[in-house]
């Protein structure tokens, strides 16, 4: 079935942010925010919107809402040595229903004035999600590489990539056959582009050819992760 389309962001949103890199304090933020509203966050909406009407088609277990998926341009700087107010860039995060917005695997991208960034993955999984994640690979490790290897997976997104182990972890063999991916604990995977191509009608069918691409990584982490949340649930239901 044909994707819908997003006319793409506005050639005053990608020069907001722009300038936002330059002169990121309030007061410069507060006078233009009207320009963030109308060419920024709003068209983010619509984007967000948009895709839901397609995951519908392709990936039903995937939320899409303002509410869910849009993050907010204000950086959270309490624990930063960065204390810049605002990020440069807006973001989407699409996770899987069932699961919190940062638990389980999701869809990502972000318009930045550097950049866009279209892809996904599993970023900070919980160590008991982990945990059943790594007892997954290890029956299926086959699987996962098939995935990862695919020309279509390749040619996108090239490689799996995060944050991972120096050995394979305790209570698997030190030559298993998946151990590249048994010592992973982070699964991410991406496209760069130039940021221009935020606008234009191309920027559309790019997100959607690239999360089409990934779903197959995106439900081969989650599986194990959903079900292990489905049996704390029932665990919980009958402590009640």
């Amino acid at each position: 079935m044909r994707s819908r389309s997003f006319p793409g962001f506005s050639k005053e949103g990608l020069a907001f942010l722009r300038s936002l890199k330059r002169h990121n304090n309030r007061e410069w933020f507060q006078e233009r925010k009207g320009i963030y509203e109308s060419e920024l966050k709003t068209p983010m909406n619509r984007l967000i919107a948009t895709l839901a009407e397609d995951f519908e088609n392709f990936a039903p277990e995937m939320v899409a809402s303002p509410k869910a998926s849009a993050y907010r341009i204000y950086r959270d700087t309490r624990f930063s040595k960065n204390k810049t107010p605002y990020k440069t860039h807006v973001a989407a995060v699409f996770p899987r229903q069932g699961l919190g917005k940062h638990e389980g695997a999701g869809f990502y991208l972000h318009v930045g004035c550097d950049e866009v960034l279209i892809g996904g993955g599993l970023y900070m999984p919980l160590p008991e999600d982990l945990a059943a994640l790594r007892s997954h690979i290890s029956d299926n490790w086959g699987q996962l590489r098939s995935i990862v290897k695919s020309r279509s997976f390749r040619r996108l997104l090239g490689d799996i990539t995060g944050e991972q182990l120096v050995r394979v972890p305790r209570g698997y063999a030190a030559d298993h056959p998946g151990g590249d991916y048994l010592r992973m604990k982070q699964f991410l995977a991406g496209r760069s582009l130039e940021p221009e191509v935020a606008g234009t009608p191309e920027f559309y069918a790019l997100a959607v050819e690239t999360f089409r691409t990934m779903l197959p990584l995106i439900r081969f982490l989650n599986e194990p992760i959903v079900r292990r949340h489905r049996i704390r649930e029932r665990q919980d239901a009958m402590l009640r």
